[in-house]
């Protein structure tokens, strides 16, 4: 069993290009020891922020999978590529989009051929190394906003906020002769890529997007013992920080009129 002695918290990470996002799970765990998970990957050609959990916070990747994300991504235009990416075979079209819009709203997204997704028990990625093609299933997504930065003959720069699970390069492709080039992840909700640091930040600081409830001693006692507490004005399915005197005790999430702890960190 691992152990979870290192310091619960939350390190932000800016991942280089040519790596995995498992890659950096492992080196945080050489370095730091104890449990160590992530909060959303990244592709190997990909830059930018990866939301490293330490400790007990592994926990807490629920909360955190879910946020908002921000990209700027470089299209290169005229070409195609097998994967979206310049990992894949590229081909010169030479055809210019016409316009650089991209998708808006809510919509289904196919899932591509080369990501980590499972169908049948077995990640579509291998699946795309061994030459296979398969109908991939669609998802939901949704796109906030997007705004182009800058185009001319060969490349067009977006930057891109949308929901966790998006696939930019997909989007891309939907300028059709166009390929993503270049990904860089700049935030996940209210994280920025700014901010990685070799500090983590702590738990309850992490947290402080998610909506808070001071408890009396009392109620904070039941709570780090996961009983279930009257859920007052907190909105069925929310989930909330549970504190007493400023401390984290635990996250919580109203189901059925109670406040019922989901992860105890006290």
């Amino acid at each position: 069993m691992v152990s979870e002695r290192a310091p619960a918290g939350i390190l932000l990470v800016d991942k280089p290009a040519g790596i995995t996002s498992h890659d950096v799970v492992v080196r945080v765990r050489r370095e730091r020891g104890g449990r160590v998970g992530h909060a959303g990957t990244l592709d190997p050609f990909a830059t930018g922020l990866l939301l490293i959990l330490l400790g007990r916070a592994t926990r807490l990747q629920r909360y955190l999978l879910p946020l908002p994300k921000t990209y700027l991504a470089v299209a290169r235009l005229g070409w195609r590529s097998t994967t979206g990416d310049p990992d894949g075979e590229l081909t010169e079209t030479g055809a210019v989009p016409d316009a650089l819009e991209l998708p808006t709203g809510r919509f289904r997204q196919r899932v591509p051929m080369t990501s980590a997704v499972k169908v049948g028990g077995e990640r579509l990625y291998r699946r795309a190394h061994r030459g296979e093609r398969i109908e991939t299933p669609e998802r939901p997504v949704e796109v906030y906003r997007w705004e182009l930065l800058s185009a001319d003959a060969e490349r067009a720069e977006f930057e891109i906020e949308c929901s966790a699970g998006t696939y930019v390069r997909a989007l891309i492709e939907t300028l059709n002769d166009a390929y993503c080039e270049r990904l860089r992840r700049t935030a996940v909700g209210p994280f920025a890529v700014e901010a990685a640091s070799d500090h983590p930040l702590e738990v309850g600081e992490a947290l402080s997007f998610m909506p808070a409830l001071e408890l009396s001693e009392e109620r904070a006692r039941r709570a780090a013992h996961g009983v279930a507490l009257p859920a007052e004005e907190v909105p069925e399915g929310e989930a909330v920080r549970l504190t007493s005197e400023g401390a984290l005790i635990a996250v919580a999430r109203s189901r059925g009129g109670a406040l019922r702890p989901e992860v105890v960190l006290a």
